[in-house]
């Protein structure tokens, strides 16, 4: 089953849709990052950082974005949060990840950021990506996250 995905801009009611059908693994890490529900971290992340939507046949599946950790050194952090469609239409999420990763590098030669170990598979799509991890983990109020970088 072949599902169109487009990327626009991100918007408020994206947040509300994608929130409401957050991955769990992605929810999980969201609380375990703060006091964040999982709207309230798409909130907060799209007003933060430049954030696009990719809708699946229309409907919102997921928000990316990045933002500046260090503009001097073309160094920013990357962030996605998604609903289970990413799972369920796997093959087409890989087609658009390497069709938008060139956007994430507009601005940016090295992006960073953590993710939850358990998190399995997002650090799969990151290693798929072509992401480096650090050696060691971060403790995250009990929660495993490595730190991983994304070069051009």
């Amino acid at each position: 089953m072949s599902v169109s995905v487009e990327f626009v801009p991100a918007r408020g009611k994206h947040c509300r849709s994608i929130g409401r059908h957050m991955r769990a693994a992605d929810a999980a890490e969201c609380r375990a990052m703060g006091v964040f529900s999982p709207i309230g971290a798409l909130r907060y992340s799209m007003r933060n950082s430049d954030a696009t939507t990719a809708l699946f046949d229309g409907r919102p599946a997921a928000m990316f974005g990045t933002r500046s950790l260090n503009v001097l050194a073309g160094v920013g952090c990357v962030w996605l949060l998604g609903t289970d469609d990413l799972l369920i239409h796997r093959k087409a999420f890989l087609r658009a990840s390497v069709r938008g990763r060139h956007k994430l590098f507009e601005r940016y030669s090295v992006l960073r950021n953590v993710v939850s170990t358990h998190n399995e598979a997002s650090v799969r799509w990151l290693t798929w990506l072509g992401a480096e991890f650090a050696p060691d983990t971060i403790d995250v109020r009990g929660v495993p996250f490595v730190l991983f970088e994304l070069r051009k």
